[in-house]
């Protein structure tokens, strides 16, 4: 399987140590930005096939940067978004799709439901490009 190259994007230096254990126990290759804007730039230098969006940050939240990505030209508009939260009041879920992202999940992060979430969008990939 042809590697599945992840963003995490998350200010909180302890939330970013767990997220980073979690995804390279599942297997997966990741790099970190601490703001939306850090993420910005660093997906121009970069291609990722995913990000894990923290919704509060400084600089620019994760809510800005996901309607940022998808006004981009190009596949990277595309790029699947999965929100990171620590909101679990009722309509948080949809301030993250009205925002563009493609998926939830709330905080503390839930590792088999984070392997779940992470497993769908890998494999549309590997179908994607068998079918190529």
């Amino acid at each position: 399987m042809e590697s599945f190259k992840i963003l995490l994007v998350e200010d909180n230096l302890v939330n970013q140590k767990v997220a980073l254990a979690l995804l390279e126990k599942m297997g997966y290759q990741a790099d970190v930005t601490a703001n939306g804007q850090e993420a910005l730039d660093t997906l121009a230098q970069t291609p990722y096939d995913l990000i894990l969006m923290d919704c509060q940050m400084p600089v620019k939240d994760g809510y800005e940067t996901t309607r940022a990505i998808r006004a981009l030209d190009g596949p990277l508009s595309d790029i699947p978004i999965i929100a990171m939260t620590a909101n679990a009041m009722a309509g948080d879920d949809e301030k993250c799709y009205e925002a563009g992202m493609n998926d939830y999940m709330t905080k503390p992060i839930n590792s088999k439901l984070m392997a779940e979430k992470i497993g769908a969008f890998a494999n549309q990939k590997n179908v994607a490009k068998t079918d190529e």
